[in-house]
């Protein structure tokens, strides 16, 4: 029976651990940029199967927080390349998570005299984090159907700037609320273009953009995050979800990606916010892709983690606030050690309080 702390191979990237790091923004980039105290996070981390990084904007434009990383210039590249040296020296396997969050930005965060973009020229319902503190986010504008090659070219190239960086792969960033689930659900889509109205156009940027990642780099490095029903970001559920991201599972398992990552219910709150059916959207993707890493997410304790693994409903079990503070997970699931509490008040910006002052067990 495999367990939650056998190895595992997701494509090409092979995990020492079933454990999975979620990506989890912290905005501690100034300028954009990585530096030595994220080397530091990320290497204390290393002792999971995978580390998914912090959202990283894939071109200037796809920022929507203050402090965030990107990917898109030479320096980024070059800044990356000590965090994950950092990380392989200690066994560990990292991809970068590559976002665009489309509307769920502010004028401020952006390319002078430009605004956010999506599927649409509706404004989200939510705050972004800013110089001033929490504000609402700006009003986009909807993408013209001739730049959304340039878009998915934006993607590719961040997938192959991702590999320069030293990552193992990537995970798109397709949930929450942001740029493409901006374009899947018909809550918030629009559009009476080829990616507008019916659910197959619906889908057709996500396909676009995971097909030409894994031209690019392969699709054994290349992983996609999905949120079925999570309410994020101003983003009410789709008038059909599981058909909806049962299609897009669909389409996508015959490029044999290394890696689907789902969070179940509401992203860091209820799972079972709206009716849907998580084993079937798995099988929908498993018979395409017998091959790839099912990893879940969202509110797993030890025990269902266990679970989910021993009983084959997930490849992978992945965790998000329990890694702030417990930079030991793995080992803290294996000893059936207690965990740490996060420090809420440093959750977001500041230095290295809150954020590498967490001790292991060891210590």
């Amino acid at each position: 029976m495999t367990t939650l702390f056998d190895p595992a191979r997701f494509g090409d990237i092979a995990l020492s651990n079933r454990v999975v790091m979620a990506p989890l923004t912290r905005n501690r980039a100034p300028q954009r940029m990585p530096n030595a105290l994220m080397r530091s996070y990320y290497e204390q981390r290393a002792g999971a199967g995978l580390i998914v990084s912090e959202g990283t904007q894939i071109s200037p434009e796809g920022q929507g927080y203050l402090d965030t990383p990107g990917i898109h210039s030479d320096e980024q590249v070059q800044a990356w390349r000590p965090t994950t040296d950092a990380v392989h020296a200690r066994g560990g396997r990292i991809v970068l998570q590559l976002w665009h969050v489309g509307r769920v930005s502010h004028d401020s965060l952006l390319p002078p005299g430009t605004q956010p973009v999506s599927s649409t020229t509706r404004a989200a319902r939510t705050k972004t984090f800013t110089a001033a503190g929490f504000e609402p986010v700006s009003t986009p504008r909807a993408l013209d159907t001739a730049e959304i090659p340039r878009l998915v070219d934006d993607y590719r190239r961040a997938a192959a700037n991702a590999l320069r960086a030293g990552f193992d792969g990537v995970e798109v960033h397709g949930a929450n609320g942001y740029l493409i689930e901006q374009f899947l659900r018909d809550s918030i889509n629009d559009r009476h273009d080829a990616y507008g109205g019916a659910p197959e156009n619906r889908v057709r940027l996500l396909v676009q953009v995971m097909t030409a990642i894994a031209a690019e780099i392969g699709a054994g490095r290349t992983g996609l995050r999905l949120s079925p029903i999570t309410p994020v970001n101003d983003a009410a559920l789709d008038s059909d979800p599981q058909g909806l991201y049962g299609l897009a599972v669909q389409q996508l398992a015959p490029l044999k990606l290394a890696f689907i990552h789902v969070v179940e219910g509401t992203t860091g709150g209820p799972r079972d916010n709206a009716p849907f059916d998580f084993e079937a959207l798995r099988l929908a993707y498993k018979r395409g892709n017998d091959s790839g890493g099912w990893i879940v997410n969202n509110g797993y304790t030890r025990q269902m983690a266990l679970d989910a693994v021993a009983s084959g409903s997930a490849d992978a079990v992945a965790f998000g606030r329990p890694y702030i503070a417990n930079p030991d997970l793995p080992e803290r699931l294996r000893r059936d050690a207690p965990w740490a509490e996060v420090q809420r008040a440093t959750l977001y910006g500041g230095g290295a309080a809150g954020y590498t002052d967490y001790p292991a067990l060891a210590a």
